[in-house]
């Protein structure tokens, strides 16, 4: 059976840094942090009283008041972000046969706020049950699919990955295959996360996950620095319309990259830390390079999980460096985490977005706030420290790695 090729032809970005695709890609240019003071919920007694917060974001500028009420936060993100890509796309939605276009999802975790809420309710009620008629609904990780799908009459597979902060990314892969196998001709992919709650913030702070850096928020996501403590925690989402090759030129559609394939591995070996050899992420970029048919020499780009973790950081690329061996130096690696903070299960979705921007503008955007040399990461790798870096991207790679050993890639090309 032979393959379809599957290309990119629409994206949609809500993020820490911009609300739109083209702001989240100017502020990742011009090396732009997100991270800031939380202003949701009073953070006297946290550890970390930071988080990059989604900015200037009123859900009534974009879903009707009734109904965005029936959606939590991460919902919301996600039909604002899956809009965005489906008008960016130029799909013809009284034209395009709706039973083969999916919806395939990530999320992480789902609606945490709707259940931090309705919970706290209960115990301030005197134990008296009144939930929220909407509360599973809201809550539940598949529903901001459901809901893409409700507005716009998808009837294609519609479901959500759920691979901690790998789920955007899995969501990819699972939308690359169902097209390249002939079951759908489009399907809306991406992921959406809102864990920037008491839960998320205190749950974070006991794994002593986070950053705790309160007095400099804004420097505080370091990938790769000899200073890095901790990951800031993001939230937002971002969308792609995935189209079968022939489907999109058939309707002259825009196509900013093609997918050229992806991987999937596991750690198989702890609940939250990296292998220290990074041998899973050795196996999930091989198996990437090998279902995409590419060579490790033909990659110029390499956008990291890179969370400014002390050991994921140093794992990740001690595995860059035995996968692409001497040529892991003419790679440009960067993380934009250093930008966004780790939007967990959304993590994949907006870095996908940046490399294929990087493929198509010819710019890779910094790793910022990068002051100390970290003497367990080689000199030699060009990590794209704190200023974006012109070269010519003609194939870009796309890291997300998951709580649980999870760890996911996809390889972008110029077409």
């Amino acid at each position: 059976m032979e393959l379809k090729r599957v290309v990119v032809t629409g994206l949609g970005a809500l993020t820490p840094i911009g609300n739109t695709k083209d702001e989240y890609w100017d502020a990742l240019i011009n090396g732009k942090s997100g991270a800031a003071p939380i202003t949701y919920f009073d953070t006297e007694n946290f550890k970390t009283k930071f988080a990059c917060e989604v900015k200037n974001f009123k859900v009534t500028d974009f879903i009707d008041r009734k109904e965005s009420r029936k959606m939590d936060k991460f919902a919301q993100y996600a039909m604002v972000a899956a809009d965005e890509a489906i008008n960016d796309s130029g799909l013809n939605l009284d034209e395009v046969n709706k039973l083969r276009v999916g919806v395939i999802w990530g999320a992480g975790i789902g609606g945490l706020e709707t259940f931090q809420q309705e919970v706290l309710n209960y115990a301030e009620g005197n134990g008296s049950p009144r939930f929220n008629p909407f509360f599973i609904p809201k809550m539940i990780a598949d529903i901001a699919p459901a809901n893409i799908s409700i507005k716009h009459g998808f009837m294609g597979p519609n479901y959500t990955t759920v691979s901690a902060c790998a789920s955007s990314a899995n969501a990819l892969f699972d939308a690359l295959n169902s097209i390249r196998l002939g079951y759908t001709d489009v399907v809306v992919t991406g992921g959406s996360e809102a864990a920037v709650t008491i839960a998320g913030m205190g749950g974070f702070n006991a794994m002593h996950a986070l950053s705790t850096r309160n007095e400099s928020p804004e420097t505080a996501s370091r990938p790769f620095d000899g200073n890095r403590d901790g990951f800031v925690l993001g939230e937002g989402a971002g969308a792609l319309i995935l189209e079968e090759y022939e489907h999109a030129k058939a309707r002259g559609a825009k196509i900013y990259a093609e997918v050229a394939g992806g991987g999937l591995s596991s750690d198989a070996y702890h609940m939250t830390a990296p292998h220290p050899e990074g041998l899973g992420v050795v196996e999930v970029m091989k198996n990437c390079l090998e279902n995409a048919g590419l060579k490790p020499e033909d990659v110029d780009h390499i956008n990291t999980h890179g969370t400014s973790t002390p050991l994921g950081d140093v794992a990740e690329l001690k595995a860059i460096s035995k996968v692409f061996g001497g040529h892991a130096k003419n790679i440009n690696i960067n993380s934009t985490k250093s930008m966004t903070g780790h939007l967990l299960g959304a993590a994949g979705a907006i870095e996908a977005i940046a490399s294929i921007l990087a493929i198509e503008h010819g710019i890779v955007p910094p790793t910022i706030n990068h002051t100390t040399v970290d003497e367990n990461i080689d000199a030699e790798l060009n990590l794209t420290l704190n200023k974006a870096q012109k070269r010519e991207v003609n194939v870009a790679m796309s890291n997300t790695f998951g709580f649980g050993g999870h760890n996911a890639c996809v390889l972008f090309k110029k077409i």
